[in-house]
């Protein structure tokens, strides 16, 4: 969480406690540790997190949260466990009213129309593959254009491709490591000195780095 902390600082203002975390894609630690974690990590800019896990009314949490915060980890057993405590609405209510959200990884994918595009092993059977939608489009965290060698299974990219021919209406913005894209006052920012890859059907894919080009595609689209 170091090259984040600054943005999250400045998405948030003056918010600094009365935050929500989820931490459901923690599945190797427990939820308490994840959260332990995240204020460790937090510290430094004085922001300070509780557990929704906590709680004996997760709707109510979310309902009085001043901002919402998703940990990474794994994608289904996160979205299973938003179903199972009746989170989504609650969620997608808030944000829509103005309330931030921050995610990252698995808390990224959460904002997507669906979890489609994650990384990760389904290890559980959430109810459906539909995530938040907040957002329009797809994104595919920790994205990289490595190849290890002598492996024979798909690269990133031709999931991707794999994906976008099954979907052909979808946009898929490929994340990598260190890039933050934010979304604010409707206008969305491309943060961090990487390059983000974007998927469209039809089209052949291309990297961006820039707020204006990314804004530029999301337009067209």
């Amino acid at each position: 969480m170091s090259y984040p902390r600054q943005a999250i600082k400045d998405f948030l203002g003056s918010i600094r406690n009365n935050i929500v975390f989820i931490p459901y894609a923690g599945v190797t630690f427990s939820w308490d540790e994840y959260t332990d974690k995240v204020n460790e990590a937090m510290a430094e800019i004085g922001i300070q997190v509780s557990g929704i896990h906590s709680s004996d009314n997760p709707v109510k949490s979310i309902d009085e949260a001043d901002a919402i915060m998703v940990g990474g980890g794994n994608s289904f057993n996160l979205l299973s466990e938003l179903y199972k405590n009746d989170l989504i609405k609650d969620i997608q209510g808030k944000v829509s009213s103005g309330t931030p959200y921050i995610g990252w990884s698995a808390g990224s994918n959460m904002v997507c129309p669906t979890l489609k595009t994650t990384n990760d092993m389904p290890i559980v059977e959430p109810p459906s593959f539909k995530a938040l939608d907040l957002i329009p489009f797809q994104i595919n965290p920790h994205y990289t254009e490595a190849v290890i060698p002598n492996h024979g299974g798909e690269s990133r990219e031709l999931r991707i491709l794999e994906f976008i021919e099954a979907n052909k209406e979808m946009l898929v913005i490929g994340l990598p490591e260190g890039m933050i894209i934010q979304l604010k006052n409707g206008q969305y920012d491309l943060i961090g000195d990487k390059q983000a890859k974007i998927f469209k059907h039809g089209m052949v894919p291309y990297f961006i780095q820039s707020s204006k080009e990314l804004n530029q595609v999301l337009s067209k689209f």
